[in-house]
């Protein structure tokens, strides 16, 4: 049964999927127990101290009540001058920046529905989105506007673009006479607050609905008990705030316990360790691939601040973790999230952490394996990954609701195996596994095997149909700096897989490409690969 709801547009109320195909929701933990009347933006701005840090940038610090002041400004803005009423959905499109937070809080302040979008998304893309979501009014920083304006010009909707980041932009425009004080919209727990759509690693996204409290449950679960922030934390990271890894990482974990967030120019490693250094970032989020590449660079800024580092978005290979722990005496913190799902829920705390292996399901939610037919495999097993929570999948009118919930069970589309004291590891996406002469080979095993060799920069491995075994090893890979394809550089990376895992397993074919087809958030889309 849900709660009346606050939102006048009824829309994401009714494109929610039947109540009888939502998985089993659990609230076990007592933080997860939430009043019936939750705005998610109005709990977290009231967390932290007024005059402690809540943004820290090139451009200086807002405190948080400066940003308070800003978010409500542009609710009142959205309220009185855009003519947004509740339950309204609001496209933003914007780098990671002090504006683009501001303004997903004064949407949810507004009762609005946040729909933020990757900044580098082009115009058939932006047109999907506001198609499937009715979108009537976005927010744009001004340097991203001219796709989001071709979009406008295809969508089915009357769409309304206001542009912020520059001096002068409509949105400040706006602002400059918007009242700093806002009476939050007292939304329901369960009014959707944000429309996350997936980042596109298997073709058509799919639009995830979130509700207030999950908003709230990604940081009194993972966060509260995994991370342990407190108030004189520095995050940082970079995934963008539309990938809710970054939603969580950058925005919501930092204000649920009155920390600060350090933004870097750039998602680069270069502007993510400098930004380490000269904010003092205790913790950061960023992709095994961006680690990966700040081995290179870490001899030339001073990360003694750092205590946490916190991987997702891919798998996380055992030689980046060997490499960064080497370095810096840092256990990277491993752990695999689901749009669906909101953010991470099998993770491990540091003392806890077993190197290899994902970690075991977050407090506040359950896993398990399950077979082909949907029973629940005993430990160890290895099988299709399984998840409930405080949170789970509601794709927005979408007929895949029904495959990814099996009984109550978020299943996620992972294989993985799970120990019989319960660590969970990894195996592989399901349709990346591939079966050659009736042996099953996990893609991403191969990859870490791969990536331990010297002339491997990055690498990515699917299975191609072949006459013999009905399918094969291929191995697409970037070459490291000063490396040159040859064939006898593939007989070397052959024979190393062969000497690192099962012989059975190494690469049957391997490609040299200049580099591997991505998201957004930095995940190999390997349905391009398998496609070309």
């Amino acid at each position: 049964m849900m709660f009346d709801s606050a939102h006048s547009d009824h829309f994401t109320r009714d494109n929610l999927p039947d109540e009888a195909l939502w998985p089993e929701l659990v609230f076990e933990l007592k933080e997860l127990q939430y009043p019936e009347r939750l705005n998610a933006a109005k709990a977290l701005l009231a967390t932290g101290d007024a005059n402690a840090p809540a943004i820290l940038w090139s451009g200086g610090t807002w405190t948080y009540a400066d940003l308070t002041a800003k978010a409500n400004r542009i609710a009142n803005a959205l309220t009185h001058d855009l003519g947004l009423v509740p339950g309204n959905r609001v496209l933003l499109r914007g780098r990671n920046t002090p504006m683009m937070i501001a303004a997903w809080y004064g949407v949810l302040l507004a009762g609005g529905v946040a729909v933020t979008t990757m900044p580098m998304l082009r115009t058939p893309e932006l047109v999907t989105i506001c198609d499937k979501a009715e979108i009537g009014l976005a927010l744009s920083e001004n340097g991203l506007m001219d796709e989001l304006k071709a979009a406008q010009k295809s969508t089915q909707n009357r769409l309304r673009t206001v542009g912020f980041g520059d001096e002068g932009a409509e949105l400040e425009a706006l602002m400059a006479h918007a009242s700093a004080q806002f009476e939050a919209v007292e939304t329901a727990q369960d009014d959707v607050a944000l429309l996350a759509f997936t980042s596109g690693t298997t073709g058509q996204p799919k639009a995830c609905m979130h509700f207030h409290r999950d908003v709230l449950a990604m940081a009194d679960a993972y966060a509260r008990h995994i991370l342990e922030p407190t108030a004189d934390d520095v995050f940082c990271g970079s995934p963008p705030i539309a990938f809710t890894f970054g939603l969580g990482g950058l925005v919501v974990f930092p204000a649920r316990f009155g920390a600060a967030v350090a933004l870097p120019g750039a998602p680069t490693p270069q502007a993510m360790l400098a930004c380490v250094e000269k904010h003092k970032v205790t913790m950061m989020f960023t992709a095994p691939t961006a680690y990966r590449a700040m081995l290179g660079e870490l001899e030339n800024f001073d990360t003694s601040s750092l205590r946490a580092c916190v991987s997702a978005g891919e798998t996380l290979p055992k030689a980046t973790w060997d490499e960064w722990f080497t370095r810096t005496g840092l256990k990277l913190m491993d752990g695999i999230g689901a749009t669906e799902m909101i953010h991470i829920f099998i993770s491990a705390r540091q003392e806890d952490i077993c190197p290899g292996s994902t970690g075991k399901a977050v407090p506040g939610y359950q896993a398990c394996l399950l077979d082909e037919s949907g029973n629940i495999l005993p430990p160890p097993a290895e099988g299709r990954l399984a998840v409930k929570g405080p949170t789970g999948c509601r794709y927005m009118a979408d007929d895949r609701q029904s495959s990814y919930v099996v009984n109550g069970w978020n299943v996620t589309g992972d294989t993985y195996a799970q120990s019989e004291d319960g660590y969970f590891t990894f195996i592989a996406r399901s349709d990346d596994m591939i079966i050659s002469s009736g042996y099953n080979i996990g893609g991403p095993e191969v990859e870490a095997a791969l990536l331990t060799h010297d002339a491997v920069a990055e690498c990515a491995v699917i299975g191609v149909p072949d006459a013999d075994r009905g399918q094969i090893v291929k191995a697409f890979v970037v070459l490291a700096d000063g490396m040159t394809a040859s064939d006898g550089l593939v007989g070397d990376l052959q024979v190393h897989v062969k000497n690192t895992i099962a012989p059975y397993k190494y690469p049957r074919a391997v490609e040299f490409i200049d580099e591997l087809p991505k998201t957004q958030t930095g995940k190999v889309q390997r349905f391009k690969l398998r496609e070309a």
